[in-house]
């Protein structure tokens, strides 16, 4: 069925619909990463990064990539995410690079202040460099599971390739960003620590957004009429 000139069709649509959310998510996932929180379960205290908030939705879009478009059309949004996180990063750099005005040094200044920006900002490049690398290792290895699982199901049991390709996955990226970030500066006591609290938080998180993922997969199957991924040709020219 063809469509007018200048329109998208409905799987091209959906397709720019989640990987809007999907580069919003990990953008925002890394600007509030530095915030941390601590709660408490089961008596043990989890400190977690507010990263958390909005990189579990990366997690189920790349599962929604992964079910409706295949692993050519993930990988490509996967490097896409990669590619916009280093632009951001590099506007960022650039706008701390440039120098403040000088009424902003002073006393009275009611704005945001250089050294309040800094904070926020003005991260090491280790810290990027953790995150970035991180993302792209973790990602390539959340695609290649899924659909590891998703042939060994038989297409079947959505729950199972989409935790079980996050559970792998996300052990990889905790460990490599936790790793690179504070390797150099923190004992192998508490850089386990950090590793272990940190991918507890991920998994649970993980099998918490599984209603999620069934609820979207109801809304693109009913509302657009989308059928899963089965074919090559069905992939988008991107």
């Amino acid at each position: 069925m063809t469509h007018p000139p200048g329109r998208l069709d409905l799987r091209e649509l959906v397709l720019l619909y989640i990987t809007c959310i999907f580069i919003t998510c990990l953008l925002l996932g890394n600007l509030i990463a530095s915030k941390v929180a601590a709660t408490t379960l089961g008596g043990y205290t989890f400190i977690i990064s507010m990263g958390q908030l909005s990189f579990p939705l990366t997690f189920v879009i790349t599962d929604l990539l992964n079910e409706y478009y295949g692993k050519l059309v993930a990988r490509r949004v996967t490097l896409i995410g990669f590619v916009m996180t280093a632009l951001a990063f590099g506007i960022i750099s650039l706008a701390t690079w440039i120098d403040w005005a000088p009424m902003a040094h002073a006393p009275d200044w009611k704005g945001v202040t250089p050294a309040a920006y800094d904070q926020v900002f003005a991260s090491t490049p280790r810290f990027q460099i953790a995150s970035m690398a991180a993302y792209l290792i973790a990602q390539f290895l959340d695609i290649g599971v899924f659909h590891a699982l998703r042939r060994w199901t038989q297409e079947k049991h959505l729950w199972l390739r989409a935790t079980g390709s996050t559970v792998v996955s996300q052990l990889v990226d905790t460990c490599v960003v936790i790793g690179i970030a504070f390797g150099a500066t923190l004992p192998a006591s508490q850089l386990t620590s950090m590793i272990v609290a940190s991918y507890i938080v991920k998994v649970i998180v993980a099998v918490a957004m599984t209603p999620l993922l069934y609820a979207l997969h109801s809304v693109i199957e009913r509302r657009y009429h989308l059928a899963p991924y089965r074919h090559k040709e069905q992939d988008p020219v991107l």
